[in-house]
């Protein structure tokens, strides 16, 4: 994911940093996928942050719940007021909250946000959901919007609220795409349907279920 996304914003013009604890990883991507493009790595958090602009904006994609907050205490003794750190895994929202405010009371700007679509998603345009503190959306909007999927011509990426509120719609977002993997995977299982006929009666359900909202009845 961290890597497809840093490909993204190269692809769209953005200079990138890319670093891993692994620093062998480091020099292999730069080796390959990454070779030619505006992408530098770094071997170490201080060349990392030394390398970036400030206001620095520090993307973290690792596992939720306390590598987070491990990793945040790695970046912090070189970090200054107004530094933004952005959180693009699935935390859990209260954690979110718990680290908007502490990090606030440092003079650093978070951000929790929502990524989805996958790693096909991170490459060519994901959805994103950031949340937090709103200081940091005027210095991550271009950036967001512009490697973000479009519908329509919009990006797919707008600032959905306070604290948590960007994990907190991801949150919402896994639930309703799991509960319709469940759906399909029970009706296909106890109807004994075959697959053609129940992605072409789902998408009827769908059309019918849409005309009925458009009709003002939900």
């Amino acid at each position: 994911m961290g890597q497809n996304l840093i490909l993204n914003a190269a692809d769209h013009g953005y200079n990138v940093i890319a670093f891993n604890r692994t620093v062998s990883k480091v020099d292999h991507f730069l080796a390959n996928e990454a070779k030619g493009k505006s992408i530098e790595g770094a071997h170490s958090i201080e060349e990392f942050v030394s390398k970036l602009k400030k206001p620095r904006r520090m993307m973290l994609l690792v596992m939720a719940g306390k590598p987070v907050d491990d990793f945040i205490e790695t970046l912090l003794p070189h970090c200054e007021k107004g530094d933004i750190i952005i959180d693009g895994g699935n935390s859990h929202f209260p954690d979110t909250n718990r680290r908007t405010k502490y990090l606030a009371g440092k003079g650093i700007r978070f951000v929790g946000t929502g990524v989805s679509g996958g790693e096909e998603g991170a490459r060519y345009g994901p959805s994103l959901m950031p949340g937090g503190n709103e200081e940091a959306w005027p210095f991550i909007k271009n950036i967001f919007q512009d490697i973000a999927a479009k519908s329509d011509g919009e990006p797919c990426c707008e600032w959905v609220g306070d604290e948590g509120a960007g994990h907190y719609v991801k949150m919402v977002h896994n639930g309703i795409e799991y509960g319709d993997m469940q759906l399909i995977c029970e009706v296909r299982s106890n109807g004994n349907m075959p697959l053609t006929q129940l992605t072409f009666s789902g998408l009827r359900y769908h059309e019918a279920w849409i005309g009925h909202a458009r009709q003002g009845n939900r």
